[in-house]
């Protein structure tokens, strides 16, 4: 299936049978193949009239315990970005997937990394970090986006499904889960199902009592504290072995890495690879541990450098760390890769000596 397509299908398997959303290349395949889809099993599609229309719409339907997805690409995202913030603020489960395309701007259609910082820490304002899932293959496309829709009830939670263009134009095999539609949202301890019979309840962002919002906020971030505890995952690729330089990249950069690792083992020549699953929380600890066993970092991706922060303060200056970006829909190219890994392989060789 192609990864957009593939996605839409994953969130019914998950029991997601409401989607609301805007079109936007290079993610309109979703909607699309939802707008087929659901009323199929039962489901509800709407064509909202604007991003900012389709985020309170997300608001509105997991207020009432119904489980939500939607899909955008980065323009539209940013035009989210109050309502992910009401929406977290309210502490709400939905499912958020953004298919990143060149930026700033409306500048181009074609795939690009480069929301990785707004999605991690700049997604709107306030005190408040998202759950971030970077698949990079549309198999873990899937995969991720059925762990994004567990994520977010389990932890009450917005979830961000970060791919790019690439991904969800793509077409790969893919297996789906046996169970056609999951369980009901449990959400009978805090919805907005009617108060007949029980106590009012209230779903809100709005605390104007400022040590009511101080509490509010620390529950928040102790349950976030819990979730990088528990729900950090990453990748590694030729990591057995021992290797002088290692290279970090997330989604379908990586695979380009892999291959140009491939390529130097044919030389003779061992490098690892990072790739973190969760890029919110940043697997800081885990990345530290292999940054520890190299002489040299090479961090690529499709932008100019936004996961190389994180990397930086994994590697708390440890060994230097290098960088390959291609922004504007360009992506590095595997010769590129080899040719910066020997560049920096002589830079380890001048040390040496």
């Amino acid at each position: 299936m192609k990864g957009n397509e593939a996605i839409g299908e994953a969130a019914i398997r998950a029991g997601c049978l409401h989607f609301f959303g805007y079109p936007i290349t290079p993610q309109n395949e979703i909607p699309e193949y939802l707008a087929r889809r659901l009323p199929e099993v039962g489901g509800k599609y709407v064509q909202s009239e604007s991003e900012v229309a389709t985020v309170n719409m997300l608001f509105g339907t997991a207020g009432v315990g119904i489980r939500v997805m939607t899909s955008s690409s980065s323009p539209g995202i940013s035009l989210m970005s109050e309502g992910i913030s009401y929406l977290a603020g309210a502490e709400l489960p939905v499912v958020i997937v953004n298919m990143m395309r060149a930026g700033p701007g409306l500048a181009g259609i074609l795939p690009a990394q480069s929301d990785y910082l707004h999605a991690t820490k700049g997604t709107a304002h306030g005190d408040f970090e998202l759950i971030v899932l970077a698949p990079s293959s549309v198999q873990e496309a899937v995969d991720l986006t059925i762990l994004s829709f567990q994520l977010a009830e389990k932890y009450r939670t917005p979830v961000m499904l970060l791919g790019d263009g690439m991904i969800g134009q793509m077409m790969e095999p893919v297996e789906f889960p046996d169970v056609e539609v999951g369980p009901p949202l449990d959400a009978d301890e805090w919805a907005l199902t009617g108060c007949k019979g029980r106590a009012p309840r209230l779903v809100t962002s709005l605390y104007l009592d400022p040590v009511e919002l101080h509490e509010q906020n620390l529950k928040r971030y102790r349950r976030f504290d819990d979730i990088k505890k528990n729900e950090i995952r990453f990748k590694t690729y030729n990591c057995d072995n021992s290797y002088d330089v290692l290279i970090t990249a997330f989604g379908v950069t990586s695979r380009v890495c892999k291959s140009a690792i491939d390529f130097l083992q044919e030389e003779g020549i061992n490098v690892g690879m990072f790739r973190p699953v969760t890029l919110n929380p940043f697997p800081e600890k885990e990345l530290a541990g292999y940054i520890k066993k190299s002489k040299r970092v090479l961090d690529v991706e499709m932008n100019m450098g936004q996961m190389l922060l994180d990397v930086r303060l994994a590697a708390e200056g440890f060994c230097p760390i290098d960088f390959l970006g291609k922004t504007g829909g360009l992506t590095p190219s595997i010769e590129e890769i080899v040719e910066k890994v020997h560049e920096n392989l002589n830079a380890i060789e001048k040390e040496i000596k």
